[in-house]
């Protein structure tokens, strides 16, 4: 009786891929140090917005994974089949440019926690990480690497460890998911944006579209514009990844959230700039093992999604001049593909020796987001409605709503930053 039920999990989980690892890579070390500073400056007054992003999440995650397996090819490759060249290059322009500041963001922050947990040179670590990184994406072919991926998402379940530690007030917590505190000040608006801008993010939308197109060649199938009959299993199977692996995200980025509440915020400690910063002030505060556990956890997630922040340059650049880039592809036949993740991860890592303030380069980070993701979102959509790039498989009418609803939310948050800044 239990082999059944073994197998029917491996099934499951066998199932999960592109989705679950797009949505662990959503919570990246700066995104636990923007959640961080959320959950330290506001206590629990924002997590409604969790709530309230999952469902623009999903569906814009959908859209991306469909254009990929309807199509298969990348977001890239599909705007350079179907739309002017200079959307292309703006909008790869400004990918790469936001994902080398990511990069040096996340790779600096690993650098730090491992200089908190071991002491010696953060700077050093830094580019040990980014070395490391690079050295996997290239060596390792791509079902091992997605195997990899995988179980690298087990990392943040550290943060659901540490909540548990931390004190959390359940009935306030739960309470704020559902009821929320608004306050009526710019530094809440800009904090609403900011989550807004870790969760749905342009190099997010590139990675699974890609890694659909990825899981394709690997199965030896034909995109499904060519077959539509076996639409209906694959879209089934997109939409599940695609809700676990924004559900997993959503609920670990609530645990740093509730943790940082529960310990800083409860204590007054409202100023937290990185992931590091947060967990060092947990020290004192939660006990040795939430810091451990919190640090570890920035470190996981940096192995995971600075690959991803990688590779969506990667997937991007190659799409965009129209030559071959596969993680299946050796290294001598996809040159442009595997430099473009070397350069952009060590110019990510270079920003570190500079004398660039971290925090100050995640706000640009957020910036440069803001500027490429709604214009993006509108573009995927008029990809995923177009016959001539997704035959009789265009999105519904119901999903294509909520798409432009998505789309409209980031573009209303993207113009109150801008307004923030003013």
């Amino acid at each position: 009786m239990e082999k059944p039920k073994t197998s029917g999990v491996r099934r499951f989980f066998a199932q999960l891929g592109p989705g679950l690892v797009t949505g662990a890579a959503d919570d990246d070390p700066s995104g636990i140090g923007t959640h961080s500073q959320v959950g330290a400056e506001f206590g629990y007054g924002l997590a409604w917005t969790f709530v309230f992003s999952f469902p623009l999440m999903v569906v814009i995650q959908e859209v991306a994974a469909r254009i990929g397996r309807v199509t298969g090819a990348g977001i890239a490759r599909n705007l350079r089949r179907h739309y002017p060249r200079p959307l292309l290059w703006s909008v790869v322009l400004l990918l790469l440019v936001a994902n080398i500041v990511n990069l040096g963001a996340d790779l600096g922050a690993m650098g730090a926690t491992l200089a908190l947990l071991l002491g010696g040179n953060g700077a050093l670590y830094t580019l040990m990480f980014g070395a490391i990184c690079v050295v996997i994406e290239v060596a390792l072919n791509y079902a091992r690497y997605a195997s990899l991926l995988k179980w690298t998402t087990l990392s943040l379940f550290s943060y659901v460890a540490v909540v548990m530690v931390a004190g959390v007030p359940w009935g306030r917590a739960l309470t704020a998911l559902v009821i929320p505190e608004i306050q009526w000040t710019a530094a809440y608006a800009t904090a609403v944006v900011a989550i807004l801008g870790t969760t749905i993010s342009p190099y997010l939308f590139f990675w699974q579209a890609a890694q659909e197109v990825e899981e394709q060649h690997r199965h030896h199938a034909k995109p499904l514009c060519i077959t539509p009959r076996e639409a209906g299993p694959e879209l089934k199977r997109i939409r599940l990844d695609t809700l676990i692996g924004m559900g997993f995200s959503s609920l670990v980025s609530l645990a740093i959230v509730f943790a940082t509440a529960a310990t800083l915020n409860a204590n007054g400690i409202t100023d937290i700039t990185t992931s590091a910063q947060a967990a060092e002030a947990l020290r004192p505060i939660a006990g040795p093992f939430a810091f451990a556990v919190f640090a570890l956890g920035i470190i996981g997630t940096g192995m995971l999604a600075v690959p991803v922040l990688a590779g969506s340059a990667a997937y991007a650049v190659t799409e965009m001049v129209g030559v071959a880039g596969s993680l299946d592809a050796k290294p001598l036949r996809a040159k442009l593909f595997y430099a473009t993740i070397a350069v952009t991860t060590l110019l990510g890592a270079s920003l570190n020796f500079i004398g660039i303030d971290p925090a100050k380069a995640l706000y640009w980070a957020a910036v440069v987001n803001g500027v490429l993701a709604a214009p993006l979102m509108a573009t995927m959509m008029l990809i995923v409605r177009n016959p001539l790039a997704m035959g009789r498989l265009t999105l519904s009418r119901g999903a294509t709503i909520l798409g432009w609803g998505a789309t409209a939310v980031m573009a209303i948050a993207t113009v109150v930053f801008f307004v923030s800044l003013v």
